[in-house]
């Protein structure tokens, strides 16, 4: 069994363009559904499932957004500032001396779950081998994206690794959520790329695998993925 995972990484430092005019005030992650901000969502059900310790890197409205997750209790918070934006591999690598070379949650800032959130993760804590992944995807079946905008992204093989589908024709979306190990990252650039690129690797190398979640679990990409879901949860006439 491996170690319990108690340490996370959450993206919050992009730019939120597709999102506007949402995000002409505020950065993505304090975008607010029933009254609760994105990223209070995602560290609560990090808290929830045991997570102790959360790295969040920052850029876009950086102040405001520390100073909000500064009132935060649980779990406890760090800032990673990005002068210059690192994109998504670039942001992690910068970080990841605060995880002492052990594998860690990581998860974005653009998303809502809705239910059952704990026992997946701990599905996923169950699911890591270190002896045999560096990266475990969280994803989710297209037939539950019914109500955001989704794209066929992997599909999942019969000894649960997963093959990316170049043509996004894939059976499961993958919903930015996963467990990774920090020697992930040997031989990746030190300055700005794509988390992509490692994921790709991974997948070469035979270490890459997934896990599908029967949840609801929403993708807030676009400002008409934000009013579906406030919509959808009876959350619209609070924004009007």
């Amino acid at each position: 069994m491996s170690d319990k995972i108690e340490k996370a990484f959450i993206l919050a430092a992009g730019l939120g363009t597709r999102l506007q005019p949402y995000t002409r005030e505020r950065p993505k992650p304090m975008v607010e559904i029933n009254g609760k901000s994105l990223i209070d969502s995602a560290l609560d059900h990090l808290a929830a499932a045991g997570i102790k310790e959360a790295v969040v890197n920052t850029h876009y409205m950086a102040d405001m957004l520390s100073s909000h997750l500064q009132k935060r209790t649980a779990p406890s918070i760090t800032i990673s500032y990005e002068p210059e934006l690192l994109n998504t591999g670039g942001g992690i690598k910068n970080a990841l001396t605060h995880f002492d070379n052990k594998p860690f949650f990581c998860v974005s800032s653009d998303w809502l779950w809705t239910d059952n959130v704990a026992n997946t993760l701990q599905s996923m804590q169950d699911t890591w081998n270190s002896d045999i992944m560096d990266l475990l995807l969280l994803l989710q079946p297209l037939a539950n994206m019914t109500l955001t905008s989704a794209t066929g992204d992997y599909d999942i093989e019969s000894d649960g690794k997963i093959t990316r589908s170049l043509k996004q024709t894939g059976s499961h979306m993958w919903t930015s959520v996963r467990i990774l190990h920090p020697r992930l990252f040997e031989h990746s650039p030190d300055d700005a790329f794509s988390f992509l690129t490692l994921m790709d690797r991974a997948q070469k190398n035979g270490r890459l695998f997934g896990l599908s979640c029967d949840t609801y679990w929403h993708h807030i990409s676009t400002a008409s993925d934000l009013e579906k879901v406030r919509e959808s949860l009876g959350d619209a006439k609070r924004y009007a």
